[in-house]
């Protein structure tokens, strides 16, 4: 069985639900993409391509088994701002449990309970 991919609400790209990894907050992934030329020509690429053929590799999201309540965007950042930025619905995404010796990739549905919901 391979990796198990969902849907999820653009909404939950936020810095109560779904944080960036890389960024202490979304608003601070968005600053630094805005002023690096690479990640705003990313960025704007990202937001013309997608209303034409929809977010083509899902964002994969990551859970610490160590603190189950913090899931992250572990890759697809740049994909994730211009989702947010266009004002999108929804996203697909692949997602993995993290623990100190490995990460597992789910086939099974994302747990949304650890979101709170």
């Amino acid at each position: 069985m391979g990796k198990y991919t969902g849907r999820m609400p653009v909404e939950m790209l936020s810095d109560k639900k779904i944080r960036p990894t890389e960024y202490r907050k979304w608003r601070d992934a968005e600053r630094r993409f805005e002023r690096r030329d690479k990640d705003r020509t990313i960025i704007e690429e990202l937001k013309e391509s997608i209303p034409k053929r929809g977010l083509l590799i899902p964002i994969q999201l990551g859970i610490s088994e160590r603190y189950p309540t913090d899931v992250y965007v572990a890759d697809g950042h740049h994909r994730a701002v211009a989702l947010r930025e266009l004002g999108a619905s929804d996203f697909p995404f692949h997602w993995y449990w993290i623990n100190n010796s490995r990460v597992r990739w789910e086939s099974e549905p994302f747990p949304y309970h650890v979101l709170g919901l």
